[in-house]
């Protein structure tokens, strides 16, 4: 098929590299012409695990092509699919003002037959208002079909994420349109659930605040945990045990981040706040969060005895998770800030992050590696969990430290081994 995908963003390059593998012509469009410059020459500008072989593999067939503008990708397409930013409001609403101005531009140009495809997360409800707008720029009702196909793609694993989905959700009023959009996953060995757009667009908000919910319950069990003495990790692997709760997502830690998970239960809250109903549960998860980040903190003053004022702190991660360079609501940029606020130097290293941190946190010192993030520190902080810092020389760490604290917000490293080591070590809810 002809597919154009508008946004050359996360999700729009997933996406746009993973159809043409499955054998579509592809399209991908963006209003920024450097970026599609350089990514007509393979430069992905984002980390993410097997992205750039994609990319790769789709200019070098052809199949896939860059092109400035949506209405250029949109003019030949069958099938156009929306992935642009849906950015969150003040109130924790959608923006939708990026997708209703794409709308308005590939409206005079659309075939009869296409079918316009919200793959951002939007709110429930706007598949009807992409199908009044194109209405308003031009598009006859008739020929044009707007379905919601949510993406469920996980950073730093999102091409897996894409070829191994646990299911594809298409919504949409008009069945055979439907089952256009599901013929493009040929390929793709997946449960398809057809069903109306509304309940496709809550699917996937009501997705991610379950497992925001799962995740701030966990830091809560881990925190009781510390007060009686229990080991939270033990705790998750007997619950994980029970089919019925499963391992993921039990992962003590500093708190959730990134671009999906904060936005995604904001929005949830405003929707359902405007239609009437008081989601106390999911504004819980929120208050927990927002507590977890700043336990951590708690947990760095404790471990240097009361104050942070000239303390150096050596920062182990900046992205909000690994295998990834997104530092949106990132709770290590929240725990930079934060430690800079109550007077100590943060020195940091994260090597996906690249130099994106200095804008975000003035006042941070970016480390060419651990151990020269570690040099002279009264305490180190691991809030990231990328693999390297699991197999660091931590003798070599220790020699290099001024105190021997060490908070592992993750849980990655063995508390036994660590104190054996000469470090006094803190994780979230361990013995």
């Amino acid at each position: 098929m002809r597919v154009a995908v508008i946004g050359a963003g996360y999700v729009g390059l997933t996406t746009a590299a993973c159809f043409a593998h499955l054998g579509h012509e592809v399209q991908c469009a963006d209003i920024d012409a450097d970026r599609v410059a350089r990514l007509k020459k393979g430069e992905v500008p984002i980390l993410e695990l097997g992205l750039p072989e994609l990319i790769k593999e789709g200019l070098t067939s052809k199949r896939l092509q860059f092109v400035v503008g949506a209405a250029t990708a949109a003019r030949t397409a069958e099938i156009v699919f929306l992935c642009v930013q849906t950015p969150q409001g003040a109130d924790g609403s959608a923006d939708l003002s990026f997708v209703e101005g794409v709308a308005r531009e590939i409206a005079s140009v659309l075939l009869p037959g296409t079918v316009v495809v919200n793959k951002s997360t939007v709110p429930v409800g706007s598949t009807r208002f992409v199908q009044r707008v194109l209405s308003e720029a031009g598009a006859r009702a008739e020929d044009v079909t707007v379905a919601s196909n949510p993406e469920f793609l996980r950073e730093g694993q999102a091409v897996r994420d894409f070829q191994n989905p646990d299911r594809i959700v298409i919504g949409c009023e008009d069945r055979k349109s439907a089952v256009r959009v599901s013929e493009l996953y040929k390929g793709v060995d997946a449960p398809v659930l057809v069903t109306d757009p509304a309940s496709a667009e809550m699917i996937k908000y009501a997705s991610n605040a379950f497992l925001a919910t799962k995740v701030s319950f966990i830091n809560a069990i881990a925190n009781i945990c510390e007060a009686v003495d229990a080991d939270a990790r033990e705790v998750a692997i007997g619950m994980g045990y029970d089919t019925r709760i499963g391992f993921q997502f039990l992962h003590p830690g500093p708190g959730y981040g990134g671009s999906c998970f904060p936005k995604d239960v904001a929005a949830l809250l405003h929707i359902s706040s405007a239609a009437g109903y008081d989601f106390e549960l999911l504004a819980g998860v929120v208050d927990v969060n927002r507590a977890q980040h700043e336990r951590m903190i708690d947990k760095v003053r404790d471990a240097v005895g009361g104050s942070l004022t000239g303390v150096t702190v050596g920062l182990w991660g900046l992205t909000f998770k690994a295998d990834t360079d997104d530092l949106r609501d990132s709770p290590a940029i929240f725990i930079a800030r934060r430690l800079l606020e109550e007077g100590a130097q943060v020195r940091a290293y994260d090597h996906g992050a690249g130099d994106k941190p200095r804008a975000l946190v003035p006042g941070l010192e970016l480390c060419a590696d651990a151990y020269d993030a570690a040099a002279g520190a009264d305490a180190v902080v691991l809030v990231t969990e990328w693999d390297e810092f699991r197999w660091l020389d931590f003798e070599r760490v220790r020699n290099a430290m001024n105190g021997d604290a060490i908070v592992d917000a993750r849980n990655l490293l063995d508390p036994a081994a660590m104190r054996r080591r000469g470090f006094a070590y803190q994780g979230v809810g361990r013995r």
